[in-house]
């Protein structure tokens, strides 16, 4: 794919729709284009948070480790900014992303990501927007599952 066809892809996604188009360029030339295999990783709970990866196509599960196994808490589609948590937070990444099938993806580097957010507070707050529906949705998730256990336990 031409740089330009990637740049088009970027100004297409919410998040990157507001920057100028030679920051996408600069933002595209510095990424690195991934493709990944059903069932292979896009990174591991656990692992340092070195980049974020935007999904280009295909889908992927969210999972998380527990003391039963891996749980698949969130599924994930094209559009979709993944990784960012462990870069903002700098802290080791809370967890696995594994495609479903095929997928393909845009790496971008931790410095590049930050410089972005700095430089563009729109999309500061686009990534806050994300963050804040994940919040909510989790706690949305969690006030059925404990409503559930109360029901089983009553």
């Amino acid at each position: 794919m031409k740089l330009e066809d990637e740049v088009e892809l970027l100004r297409r996604i919410p998040l990157f729709a507001k920057i100028e188009p030679s920051r996408l360029k600069l933002l595209a030339f510095t990424s690195d284009r991934m493709t990944f295999e059903p069932g292979q990783e896009m990174f591991h709970q656990g692992d340092i948070g070195d980049a974020a990866y935007l999904i280009l196509s295909g889908e992927a599960d969210i999972l998380v480790d527990t003391s039963s196994g891996p749980i698949t808490v969130a599924s994930i589609g094209r559009n979709a900014l993944v990784g960012e948590i462990s870069i903002l937070c700098d802290a080791p990444r809370n967890a696995t992303v594994r495609p479903k099938g095929k997928l393909e993806a845009l790496k971008i580097k931790k410095e590049h990501f930050l410089r972005l957010i700095t430089e563009f507070p729109e999309m500061a707050i686009e990534v806050m927007r994300v963050l804040a529906n994940r919040v909510s949705a989790t706690n949305d998730e969690l006030s059925l599952a404990k409503r559930q256990l109360k029901e089983l336990a009553g």
